[in-house]
């Protein structure tokens, strides 16, 4: 008889749900986690009293009231809404595309004139069949949304020129003919009041946990210590890439404290052009609507991935789609050693989808309603 029923590799939103619903379900759990804190990509460090989302900017947003309400069970939640803006050149432009954004461009003021414009700028790539990204961008927006707020962004975001990119990264492109700048069009949506640790913390209590500690460098250990896993790391590296390796793009975050107490009037910043390095500015304190004498900002930028750098946006082409196929064909094999999470499964999912993947895996799993 093993000490725990569970041994959960990974102490990020996936991991930390499974694990709380264990523990619910009787199961003993011991988590550990390679980093030296909880939370994975949503843990938040307090800098001067500010909330500092340490791996980026992570808005909560939903249209599933079931993950809604879970979340709120365990913290309270504020009313942040997420209303990004582009830079380029200086000018300032509203995301997603809407009647602001047409105004800023165009100057049209009624959503007749801003279909008429659009219709007009489409016109030219009409009869065009898309071969890559810039071609399928071309032909659903225009050159002019497409050169100010789309080529420089995406460019930086995948490190190759947008004709090189393939056409269905972009499948589509919503046009919202509203002067609505609210991002997001699900239902609920909203930041945890005191920053995201206090869910992550919610999720663990009760729970060992044990930080700085990689499964892979004692692997026998942890492999015989209980009786079932759930691992949320890399795939391919569980199986020690013996289906070859997936590839990624990854992130890098320079976080600066200024003296001032609102360095740009708002929690995100896009920078479209080609030429400026960084895809974002963050200002952390507007996600809490802080009101602390100095502020933290963070510069977002995109790298490549190679081992030792975090991974972030899988590469779905063909290639790595094969090899994914072949490591799910592998896991499948297993009978006491789950995976779950966007690293194990390589996939990008956001929070609300994580946590509903995590709850569909316990149900699953202990039988149980949640």
């Amino acid at each position: 008889m093993k000490k725990y029923d569970y041994l959960i590799v990974g102490a990020g939103l996936f991991g930390a749900v499974f694990a709380h619903e264990a523990k619910k379900a009787g199961k003993k759990c011991i988590v550990i986690d390679k980093r030296n804190h909880t939370g994975g990509n949503i843990y938040c460090e307090c800098i001067d009293g500010i909330n500092v989302h340490i791996y980026g900017a992570h808005i909560f947003h939903t249209d599933n009231k079931e993950v809604w309400d879970y979340v709120n069970s365990l913290v309270p939640f504020n009313r942040y809404t997420n209303c990004p803006v582009a830079n380029f050149e200086g000018k300032l432009y509203n995301l997603p595309f809407n009647m602001n954004t047409f105004y800023a461009l165009w100057g049209v003021t009624t959503p007749e004139e801003a279909k008429a414009k659009i219709k007009e700028q489409r016109a030219e790539y009409a009869n065009i069949t898309p071969t890559n990204l810039e071609e399928q961008a071309l032909s659903l927006c225009g050159k002019d949304i497409y050169q100010r707020l789309i080529k420089g962004y995406t460019e930086k975001q995948w490190g190759r020129s947008a004709q090189e990119l393939p056409a269905f990264i972009i499948k589509r492109l919503p046009f919202r003919f509203t002067f609505d700048n609210n991002y997001f069009n699900d239902a609920y949506q909203g930041i945890p009041i005191g920053g995201y640790n206090k869910l992550i913390d919610a999720l663990l209590d009760g729970i060992e946990v044990i930080t700085d500690t990689n499964y892979f460098d004692d692997r026998n250990k942890w492999d015989n210590i209980a009786e079932n896993m759930l691992f949320t790391g890399c795939i391919d590296e569980f199986f020690d890439y013996k289906c070859g390796e997936l590839e990624y793009r990854s992130l890098r975050f320079e976080h600066k404290q200024v003296d001032t107490d609102n360095f740009q009037g708002n929690a995100v910043v896009n920078y479209t052009e080609r030429q400026i390095p960084y895809t974002r500015v963050i200002e952390h304190k507007h996600f809490e609507f802080g009101t602390q004498p100095t502020s933290v900002i963070t510069y977002e930028y995109p790298d490549s991935f190679s081992q030792g750098k975090e991974p972030y946006y899988p590469i779905n082409d063909e290639r790595n789609t094969s090899i994914m196929n072949k490591y799910k064909e592998l896991a499948a094999q297993l009978n006491n050693v789950l995976f779950g999470r966007r690293l194990a499964q390589y996939t990008y999912a956001d929070m609300d989808d994580t946590i509903a993947a995590a709850l569909e895996l316990c149900k699953k799993t202990f039988n149980s309603k949640i």
